[in-house]
């Protein structure tokens, strides 16, 4: 068995179609593990989600924030709704609530002990080990789960608190997790984040690192896939393997194959489908 770890579609299900004929994915015995964000801004949104959704067992994917999006559009949660969204196509089909009920119920990370990858779509705070890692996600899975989905969906924007705390509770707890697990990019030696700065390293205030630079993290031990962050570039971390190569921005979409001696990287150009900005 293969097994694949590809960067975010954005809705360009052509480009992952040339992706998975190029690595000859086979689904009967083949495992594909997406960093989230099918969704939003690509022209084939409902398509891509439909896609995935249908390969089954074959697939594992971790939400990312644009999925998040799309849920909150859903149930009107509409404050933060962007020009650039292509989401109408998923919301008027009429398997929309199918679509958007798996969608809820995928996790935010994605830990295999075989292989030791972890998949997540943005990246983790410095106070975090796996074991934490794992508990933290699996709160917030359990509010997308439940009854009162809605409610955390409304309470999920928003960039405070900003730093990681054992005390935090209620909405403020489920946001700080939802923010580093699916948005982050910067922060500081203290932990604390940085979520409006988009741009490559280098353009972010003094004092600031990407999240996995962060000297003695507590995930240094480990293995980590993640999307994202389109503009990071070229990254020699220990352990880190960041797979959105912009896509969605006429750059390349990425498959790294993991379940190897040393994970190889494939890629297909993409023609660009938006425009940065």
């Amino acid at each position: 068995m293969a097994i694949y770890a590809i960067g975010d579609i954005q809705g360009c299900l052509d480009q992952l179609l040339a992706l998975l004929e190029k690595i000859n994915f086979n689904s009967d015995h083949d495992q594909l593990w997406f960093t989230g964000d099918l969704v939003n801004r690509g022209p084939q949104s409902l398509e891509a989600l439909r896609f995935v959704k249908n390969l089954g067992d074959n697939a594992i994917t971790v939400l990312g924030n644009h999925d998040l999006h799309l849920l909150a559009v859903s149930e009107g949660h509409t404050k933060y709704h962007r020009p650039k969204d292509t989401l109408t196509q998923v919301l008027e089909a009429p398997d929309c609530d199918e679509l958007l009920h798996w969608l809820r119920h995928r996790p935010l990370l994605h830990h295999d002990e075989k292989t030791g990858f972890t998949l997540i779509h943005a990246g983790l705070p410095p106070q975090w080990n796996l074991a934490k890692a794992q508990f933290c996600a699996q709160e917030v899975e359990a509010a997308l789960q439940s009854d009162a989905w809605s409610s955390y969906l409304e309470k999920m924007y928003g960039n405070e608190p900003d730093k990681w705390s054992d005390t935090l509770t209620g909405w403020d707890r489920l946001r700080f997790i939802t923010n580093c697990f699916t948005r982050i990019r910067f922060c500081n030696t203290d932990g604390q984040l940085l979520l409006d700065v988009k741009g490559s390293p280098g353009t972010q205030p003094k004092g600031f690192v990407p999240w996995f630079d962060v000297p003695d993290r507590a995930s240094s031990d480990m293995k980590i896939i993640f999307g994202h962050w389109s503009t990071l570039g070229t990254c020699n971390a220990k352990g880190i393997y960041p797979i959105d190569t912009g896509c969605l921005w006429g750059g390349k979409l990425t498959a790294l194959r993991i379940d190897t001696s040393e994970p190889q990287t494939l890629c297909v150009p993409c023609k660009q489908m938006m425009q940065p900005g």
